[in-house]
């Protein structure tokens, strides 16, 4: 299954439970909708982002992903910045410490690939973090697993 059709997402809006051997692809989707919604959290999505999202989707899940790809999932309706918390809070259960920890740490490296963060990338972060359900430990890359 490519990693942009985004299965695992779809069935949990659908209200559908996921085993364990799911959870890494379900990471895998978090990873790509969080990234890519966070370089158009400025709204505007630089170039140095993409690439620097496509290197963390393939450095973290051995997935390439396309440029394209990255841009249709940081503008979908479904993505929107209020359905993706929303989306965050409801799998953050669902993902383990690590991948919360990945995904956190993942977005700080997404704002900082343009060498400029926003007031509204930091607005974006600090939202996120909090439906994932982060730690200040998992927050400070600090990671015991």
């Amino acid at each position: 299954m490519p990693l942009a059709d985004l299965k695992n997402v779809l069935n949990i809006f659908g209200g559908s439970d996921i085993s364990e051997d799911q959870q890494h692809d379900l990471f895998k989707e978090v990873l790509l909708m969080t990234l890519a919604r966070a370089a158009d959290a400025d709204i505007n999505i630089q170039n140095v982002e993409v690439d620097r999202i496509r290197e963390i989707i393939k450095d973290h899940t051995g997935e390439d992903v396309s440029a394209a790809d990255v841009r249709v999932a940081a503008r979908a309706e479904l993505y929107a910045e209020a359905n993706l918390r929303k989306y965050l809070k409801e799998v953050s259960g669902k993902l383990s410490d690590g991948h919360r920890a990945e995904v956190v740490q993942a977005l700080a490296d997404v704002f900082r690939s343009d060498e400029h963060v926003s007031p509204l990338e930091v607005d974006f972060f600090n939202r996120t973090v909090e439906a994932i359900g982060a730690t200040p430990a998992q927050i400070a890359g600090l990671n015991t697993g």
